[in-house]
């Protein structure tokens, strides 16, 4: 069987920046088992599945899609960047002729539509609660050892902890910050998290872009040591930075070495839009 496939980098405009996904259409059912083995020689923090729900549906004419995700080590129930570029594909490689693509997924539907400087992922917003230091005191001494925090909180739903570092701080430091994600599986390993945000208030602009926050985002419970830029981290991120910033739209940079830039919008039916750019590098063709 041969399967189409690309790499598409998302949240940029610039190739070889952003965070990589590789995304392969589904003509046919696939064993489940070959989901995962694709994934993992892909070895991106994400490959995606797009799939028909019809037998008759067509890449170019339909609207609505199935979707999933894999790490090289297990499925996600969400991932954004992935669901960006594999929009992107449809829209720009396929020609799909929608204005507004639905994908059916584990997170339930999630919308992806064209604008004139990107796509827009509309996303469930996660919200997080008060954390209690001691309980994960030595995930976060493991990981940042005596790095300031200022705040912690929990999203349950995603599993995702989240980790304010002091405000004394400023991006340089974020971006410079040496996390140790190896032992992070042994400190914390009852499944209560699967994904570690790292996160810092914006500052003015000056001579460089304004940013209202930046994040890191490490995820080894899944097999993604560091992500460079992450959708479903900040449908985490936005509901916490709204409230502190008392904002409905902001600018986010995340602070990997790729580095990417997502533009946010809290909506009034509870969802949050993401809006960001993509770069298709790679397109091929798979043969299993």
């Amino acid at each position: 069987m041969k399967l189409p496939i690309f790499t598409v980098d998302a949240f940029t405009a610039k190739a070889f920046r952003g965070n990589p996904a590789a995304v392969c259409l589904l003509e046919n059912t696939l064993e489940e088992d070959m989901h995962q083995k694709i994934a993992r020689e892909m070895n991106l923090s994400e490959t995606a599945f797009i799939r028909k729900l019809h037998p008759t549906d067509n890449f170019t004419q339909n609207s609505c899609f199935g979707l999933r995700w894999f790490t090289p080590a297990s499925e996600v129930p969400l991932c954004g960047h992935a669901t960006l570029a594999s929009a992107a594909v449809l829209f720009y490689k396929i020609k799909n002729v929608n204005s507004t693509l639905t994908f059916v997924t584990l997170s339930g539907e999630l919308k992806a539509r064209r604008a004139e400087d990107g796509i827009i992922l509309d996303l469930p917003l996660y919200p997080t609660h008060p954390q209690d230091f001691h309980e994960v005191e030595d995930l976060i001494k493991t990981a940042i050892g005596d790095t300031l925090v200022q705040d912690i909180r929990y999203s349950p739903d995603t599993r995702k902890l989240l980790v304010r570092l002091s405000d004394t701080y400023k991006r340089s430091f974020l971006e410079n910050l040496k996390v140790n994600t190896q032992n992070l599986l042994q400190v914390e390993n009852r499944g209560k998290v699967k994904g570690l945000i790292l996160t810092l208030k914006g500052e003015p602009g000056g001579q460089s872009q304004a940013f209202d926050f930046y994040s890191r985002y490490f995820a080894p419970w899944v097999g993604v040591a560091e992500d460079p830029v992450t959708g479903s981290a900040h449908a985490v991120l936005s509901s916490y930075w709204s409230q502190q910033l008392g904002k409905k739209d902001m600018h986010a940079f995340q602070c990997s070495c790729r580095g990417g830039e997502l533009e946010i919008s809290l909506r009034p039916d509870g969802r949050v839009d993401i809006r960001g750019g993509t770069a298709i590098v790679l397109e091929g063709t798979l043969t299993v």
